[in-house]
């Protein structure tokens, strides 16, 4: 059916509106980072993003926070066996055929050399309650990360009662229960703070009353993408960044932690209730940790909004050449201020 004049000239000022907000949005900026001191965590499949993300870039990686998550590759890139067995039936994961996938794709330069793994730390945790992944999966990625390296490295919580979710010192709704709102559960534990402790050690606790004060911001994610628009990956074009009040002069040397989200947990979903309320910015704050928090979005191919951990976004999806994989390691390129040349 034609449109009106009128209607025509609603259409093109609401897509100049759009464009305008769009553009409005900032470039991310770039801070004074330890580039010894970058690590990585999520929920859900942002865990199983964390967990690609720093096999295949462990060279720089020095850490990974992984909460009801999977092991690498576990899906081999079929979306009934990330739901099927890395989910639901975690037992019939062989981390044996794992470690060999992992190697195969080290010997090619898919991912970065596994020694490089030899003195991370990562910390893992699994809600007694969860009623979405299976609790097991953890005890999977801790048997994973165990052949890279010491068992004193790898921290496990899997003792708290608490379901599906991110758990929180103080927010979101009861610990043992499914908030499919925001997956934010109030289990008086910040495992935000858990896991960026083991990762760095020595950090100061947050409580209840701690305050994030620093720079929480918006930037545009279109840039990281050079074949086409973030959304034809399932990425947003807007993310989040949490610079501590110590970090935003650039006169100090800062870490960087990117917080990567679950399942229905992005901005399209929750709005900012993960980037304000999963207790990373509060721990940032008192440790000068910068936090990165690259968005999601749901697509005809991502309903659910998650993270590529089943090949989504192409066979290459956990590899140095896939497409989230790449951008992701650009806004961490700009976050450093590194002029090194990421191709992809």
């Amino acid at each position: 059916m034609a449109w009106s004049l009128t209607g025509r000239l609603v259409h093109y000022l609401v897509l100049g509106v759009c464009c305008t907000l769009l553009h409005a949005v900032p470039k991310l900026a770039s801070y004074n980072v330890d580039t010894a001191k970058v690590s990585v965590s999520g929920i859900s499949s942002g865990a199983c993003m964390a967990t690609q993300y720093h096999v295949v870039h462990s060279r720089e990686v020095m850490g990974a926070g992984i909460i009801a998550g999977a092991p690498f590759m576990c899906s081999g890139g079929l979306v009934a066996t990330a739901v099927g067995t890395c989910m639901k039936s975690p037992s019939l994961i062989s981390v044996t055929a794992l470690e060999a996938i992992t190697s195969s794709g080290a010997w090619f330069g898919n991912v970065d050399a596994t020694y490089h793994m030899k003195n991370d730390r990562v910390f893992i945790f699994d809600g007694t309650k969860d009623s979405v992944v299976n609790p097991v999966a953890g005890q999977k990625v801790a048997q994973y990360y165990g052949h890279y390296m010491p068992s004193s490295h790898i921290k496990t919580v899997f003792n708290i009662n608490a379901e599906h979710g991110m758990p929180t010192l103080n927010y979101g709704g009861a610990c043992d229960q499914l908030n499919s709102k925001t997956y934010l559960n109030n289990c008086n534990y910040s495992a935000a703070f858990q896991l960026l402790n083991h990762i760095y050690g020595g950090l100061q606790a947050p409580n209840s009353k701690t305050q994030a004060n620093g720079q929480f911001l918006q930037f545009n994610q279109d840039e990281f993408f050079h074949l086409a628009l973030p959304s034809a990956y399932s990425m947003d074009s807007v993310g989040y960044i949490y610079v501590p009040t110590g970090c935003a002069n650039k006169q100090h040397k800062c870490r960087l932690h990117v917080a990567f989200h679950g399942c229905k947990m992005g901005r399209m979903f929750v709005g900012e209730a993960y980037v304000r309320h999963a207790g990373y910015n509060e721990v940032g704050d008192l440790n000068n940790i910068i936090i990165l928090y690259p968005q999601v979005i749901s697509t005809a191919t991502n309903s659910q909004g998650c993270w590529d951990w089943f090949g989504y976004t192409g066979s290459l999806f956990a590899t140095n050449k896939g497409f989230q994989m790449t951008a992701v390691r650009r806004m961490v390129s700009r976050v450093i201020g590194s002029s090194s040349s990421i191709v992809g």
